[in-house]
């Protein structure tokens, strides 16, 4: 079998650049090991996915999020492998139609005062009989806080944990929300 791990290189990145050009791909230069060199993100990810690799990290295990700053891939759970990239894609639409926005609503409504990410997930794993692993609980009650807070329901109090590219790119690792008032 051939090796078709490929390596994004970061171009020059401007200090007006498009944040999310950035984070999804842009500024970059794909090659993969097997010597061939791709036009852009999406024939690296066409690429990736024909030999079996991860079209997210594109069989690296990492994803580069900024230059300076990279995590290992939650796609694919850092095996750089497709097969494990379907497995939690499919997870990952399960626990959309099991977690919905009425549970997650319900479950927070009693909760008076700051509360964590990690808190509301564990509630949710726990009201719910998840056993830890078998699906992305805190990536989609995540998404779900996210949500009612652009709609207003909840506010984000914490800080980020890093700027990763000034205050347009932002980390936060365990944020806290609060119920909006009035």
């Amino acid at each position: 079998m051939r090796k078709h791990t490929i390596t994004a290189l970061w171009e020059e990145v401007p200090d007006d650049a498009d944040d999310l050009v950035l984070v999804r791909g842009g500024f970059r230069v794909y090659l993969c090991v097997c010597g061939r060199q791709l036009a852009d993100r999406a024939a690296a990810e066409l690429h990736a996915a024909e030999t079996d690799q991860c079209t997210t990290c594109l069989g690296t295990t990492v994803q580069d999020i900024v230059p300076g700053f990279s995590q290992p891939c939650t796609a694919c759970a850092g095996t750089g492998r497709r097969r494990a990239q379907l497995t939690w894609q499919l997870a990952h639409a399960e626990a959309e139609s099991v977690i919905t926005v009425e549970i997650v609503r319900g479950l927070i409504a009693g909760l008076t005062g700051p509360f964590r990410l990690s808190e509301v997930a564990d509630l949710v794993r726990e009201t719910l009989h998840l056993p830890v692993g078998r699906l992305p609980v805190g990536p989609r009650v995540r998404d779900i806080l996210r949500g009612l807070e652009a709609q207003g329901e909840l506010v984000l109090i914490s800080a980020p944990d890093e700027l990763l590219r000034g205050t347009s790119v932002m980390l936060y690792r365990d944020p806290y929300w609060e119920h909006a008032t009035g």
